[in-house]
């Protein structure tokens, strides 16, 4: 159950520790929760602790939660400032011109984690190309974004 878990966070260059006597699997959806919590819940819960994330036909999708968890470790990471913040939440991908710092791998084709100027956790993508340098080149595709339950909140009215 924590290999899915484990497996997502190393597209990072992350280690995540999850006891597996916390985590709960609840259909598709897994959730940590700690021993008190454990107690009180039924088998037919809907909700419970912290949402990690969920499985679809063999994929793992993450929680913000677990991105969360991910980013307080060592991990790719790149800080944007504000406008490729801004930008990035509203579903774009992320420029070279938008970013202020790089932490870990570099390379094409790697997942890192893009934080704010807070250090604020606002989703992931997949690295393009090289992280420096100058020009106005798509260096972060866009996967995963805060925006996103917004945006699928909107069309559904």
């Amino acid at each position: 159950m924590l290999k899915l878990m484990a497996d997502f966070a190393s597209r990072f260059n992350a280690r995540i520790n999850l006891d597996e006597k916390f985590v709960l699997k609840k259909d598709n959806k897994y959730f940590l929760l700690n021993n008190e919590l454990k107690k009180l819940i039924s088998k037919d819960f809907f909700y419970a602790g912290e949402y990690l994330g969920k499985t679809r036909k063999g994929r793992f999708f993450p929680s913000f939660n677990l991105l969360r968890m991910i980013a307080q470790v060592e991990a790719n990471k790149i800080s944007v400032n504000e406008k490729a913040a801004w930008l990035f939440i509203c579903g774009r991908d992320i420029f070279r011109q938008g970013i202020v710092k790089v932490v870990g791998s570099n390379e094409k084709g790697d997942y890192t984690l893009i934080l704010n100027h807070h250090g604020e956790c606002l989703g992931f993508g997949m690295i393009q190309r090289h992280l420096y340098g100058k020009g106005n080149e798509v260096s972060v595709r866009n996967i995963l974004d805060i925006g996103d339950f917004l945006r699928r909140e909107s069309s559904t009215y």
